[in-house]
């Protein structure tokens, strides 16, 4: 599957990299150009045990790649994986502002976009806040309807740092909040070498 990962950082990082490994094709996206130049470097813009040779090696063999443009991202993505950060805040709320921002640059190139394709946020979320903030972006930016132009589900991870990659390849199990059975199914195809139950909810 060709797979867009935004957001560079250490879920995005390890997810990339983990799904090159296994045979999928996965072109990462961050608006920091430089952890983009790591990755086409074939190195690690993070410090975790075995990440810089699972790049180096999805580099090499073409598995892959990583840009600043979004838009060139969507246009080649069966999947868009949602990886950035919401850091919390003082009063105990998340931080919400980029993943925002990546929701309506995909949304604005899905406008364009003919092929249909399943957006799975892996950020850490609160309750409600796909079906009322993150869905009507999209929807709007797109000019397309959730569900019926594009998918959506939410797709957590259980990733430590230390032990990313064992945790990437032996969750408890896998979780995808599934908008429709059309959207979690995609997902469900990212980890189809990987036996743990999955819950489709």
């Amino acid at each position: 599957m060709n797979v867009a990962v935004f957001g560079l950082g250490y879920v995005g990082c390890v997810t990339a990299a983990c799904l090159a490994r296994n045979g999928h094709y996965v072109i990462g996206v961050d608006v920091n150009a430089e952890k983009v130049q790591n990755i086409l470097s074939g190195e690690s813009p993070i410090i975790e045990p075995g990440l810089s040779t699972l790049i180096q090696n999805g580099v090499s063999s073409g598995a892959l790649t990583a840009t600043c443009d979004a838009a060139t991202a969507v246009e080649c993505a069966d999947l868009a994986l949602v990886c950035v950060g919401t850091p919390s805040q003082q009063d105990g709320s998340l931080a919400t502002q980029y993943l925002e921002r990546v929701c309506r640059d995909i949304g604005k190139a899905l406008r364009n976009k003919q092929q249909y394709m399943v957006i799975a946020v892996r950020s850490t979320l609160l309750p409600g806040t796909a079906p009322t903030s993150l869905i009507p972006l999209l929807e709007q930016e797109a000019d397309k309807k959730a569900g019926r132009d594009f998918g959506f589900c939410v797709n957590p991870e259980f990733l430590r740092e230390g032990s990313a990659i064992s945790d990437f390849d032996s969750p408890p199990y896998t979780v995808i909040g599934q908008l429709d059975e059309k959207s979690g199914e995609r997902v469900a195809q990212l980890y189809t070498n990987i036996d743990v139950p999955v819950y489709q909810l």
